[in-house]
């Protein structure tokens, strides 16, 4: 389980293909709220964490958000996504541990998450939550989708269950929204939750 903690064991996945939680599009409830989104928040600092293949990334840069960062371990897939969006920001794309990102430097008006919680070892998940209220500017959101379900195996992705987040998140985030996804892919159907927490 400590692999995930290494840049490597994620550049080798991607290396390999092996890599089953791609969905290869945007996340379904993730367009929606971006879709509804006003056009005043296109120049809003967007930290996408774990961003993977990106899709988000590069769905936000197609509908004209300027302010998107995108972040991972391993360097292929940030690779990829510049051979795709050669017009995006390359400072805005970051190879890099997200625990190692410094507060004093980066400022967020909120994250969105999508598969990067579920990657983290479990044991470093008030990490992950003490971190991502130091990115967040004050009352800064954090919007995205978590596992709803125990997977049972010790390689990600790692589930989890509502009663555990509320738990976690509510030290530091206040819980605005933390319900059933209607409107996941297929092949997540009854297993996400979208949530919507503010830094309190």
């Amino acid at each position: 389980m400590n692999n995930v903690n290494q840049a490597d064991f994620w550049q080798q996945r991607y290396e390999q293909d092996s890599i089953g939680w791609d969905m290869g599009e945007v996340s379904p409830p993730l367009k929606a709220y971006i879709d509804q989104l006003p056009e005043t928040a296109k120049g809003q600092a967007i930290l996408v964490p774990g961003a993977g293949n990106s899709y988000e990334v590069g769905y936000l840069h197609e509908q004209g958000f300027t302010n998107v960062t995108l972040v991972d371990f391993a360097p292929a897939p940030i690779q990829a996504f510049a051979e795709r969006y050669p017009d995006f920001k390359s400072e805005h794309l970051i190879c890099a541990d997200f625990f190692d990102l410094s507060p004093e430097q980066y400022q967020f008006d909120w994250v969105l998450e999508q598969t990067f919680f579920c990657a983290i070892n479990p044991a470093r998940r008030d990490e992950y939550i003490e971190q991502m209220a130091a990115l967040l500017k004050p009352k800064g959101k954090l919007i995205g989708l978590l596992f709803d379900r125990d997977f049972g195996r010790k390689e990600p992705p790692f589930g989890g269950t509502k009663e555990e987040y509320q738990h976690r998140f509510e030290s530091l985030f206040d819980i605005e929204t933390m319900k059933p996804s209607y409107n996941s892919h297929s092949a997540r159907q009854g297993s996400e939750l979208f949530v919507k927490l503010r830094v309190n």
